[in-house]
């Protein structure tokens, strides 16, 4: 886990504003003192993971600035109230993994030379999210491009059979997205982790909602229909534009697609309207609908992690957006009181 930077108690305290009178999350979470190995023996069934890199979506020709969004998501869900409906000590922030090196070199990489660097870090999110599943956790991971849905899917797989919960290393996955994400193995990027993932037997079954008919290509849509066992999908014009099925319906449709076994929750922040990403969208979810994505499918699934990928408060070319941050802390305790809810 060389490339693990974990968080300190000291550290999470410094960035939790207290006040008189009330407890924040930052005051009870947990964290690991010493090191990995207790990760198992925590209380705590959620793990905070942080993926502060864009490299795939550049290497897919997409705008960056996603390596903005884990620190002031961090801060808004630390400075949540901890209360009856959510105690901070059912979490643990482990951290974040470091890409700055590959960051670095990805400053002056070509397409090629950055499909290669995604292929690197790639490893980084497997080995970290095979760690944290095998010990028995749920990961909540922020931040990156999509290009770690396939870390996060292998990892989880692999991770699932290393404490024996399955006995073969595979998973389900649902995606909330405007796009597939599961373009030609061309190298790795932001948009096709999950063919990857699929072609290599760490996917079973793929559900998206609400994708946008303007922007698939017609060679992978195509693709899709060749595994109707395996694949399912809705499409936002359906859902919000024509009225032919509701939006709660399309996720209930993923969920049960996807019900038989341990299932990834993916949400790509594109698919949410005016939410500053890597390909931000003027049509699209609103911040509500995007928590009620992740509260039905943290119900109604047997839920594995959770992925919020592709925000990017800070992109290359316009200020900060503070609110991005606060949007993702709601998406996050919405996952975990939801998972909460039944279990």
């Amino acid at each position: 886990m060389k490339h693990l930077k974990r968080y300190t108690k000291e550290y999470i305290t410094s960035l939790t504003r207290k006040r008189s009178g009330e407890t924040k999350l930052g005051e009870c979470v947990q964290t690991l003192s010493s090191g990995i190995s207790e990760l198992k023996d925590s209380s705590a069934k959620f793990v905070l993971l942080g993926l502060p890199e864009d490299i795939g979506i550049r290497a897919n020709l997409g705008r960056g600035g996603a390596h903005t969004a884990w620190q002031p998501a961090l801060s808004n869900i630390l400075n949540m109230q901890s209360n009856a409906f959510l105690k901070g000590d059912e979490l643990l922030i482990l951290g974040h993994v470091n890409f700055d090196d590959l960051m670095k070199e990805s400053e002056h990489a070509d397409v090629k030379g950055l499909r290669a660097l995604t292929a690197e870090a790639d490893e980084r999110v497997f080995e970290t999210i095979r760690v944290i599943v095998a010990a028995g956790k749920i990961p909540v991971v922020i931040g990156g491009g999509h290009n770690n849905s396939y870390g996060n899917i292998k990892g989880t797989a692999q991770g699932l059979l290393d404490c024996r919960k399955i006995s073969e290393a595979k998973i389900n996955v649902i995606n909330s997205d405007a796009h597939t994400d599961f373009r030609a193995m061309e190298g790795r990027h932001s948009g096709n982790g999950f063919s990857y993932a699929f072609q290599e037997g760490f996917l079973n079954r793929y559900a998206v909602v609400g994708l946008h008919e303007n922007y698939n290509s017609q060679n992978v849509l195509e693709e899709l229909k060749k595994y109707p066992k395996q694949i399912q999908f809705s499409f936002f014009e359906d859902i919000f534009v024509r009225e032919e099925l509701s939006f709660k319906e399309a996720v209930r449709y993923a969920t049960g697609f996807t019900k038989e076994g341990f299932c990834g929750i993916e949400l790509d922040m594109d698919t949410v309207q005016n939410i500053p990403s890597s390909a931000k969208t003027s049509s699209g979810i609103s911040a509500n609908q995007a928590r009620q994505y992740v509260t039905w499918c943290a119900k109604n699934t047997n839920a594995a992690y959770l992925h919020i990928a592709e925000a990017a408060p800070v992109l290359s070319h316009i200020k900060t957006d503070n609110k991005t941050g606060k949007l993702i802390a709601y998406l996050v305790t919405d996952f975990i009181k939801g998972f909460n809810s039944i279990k």
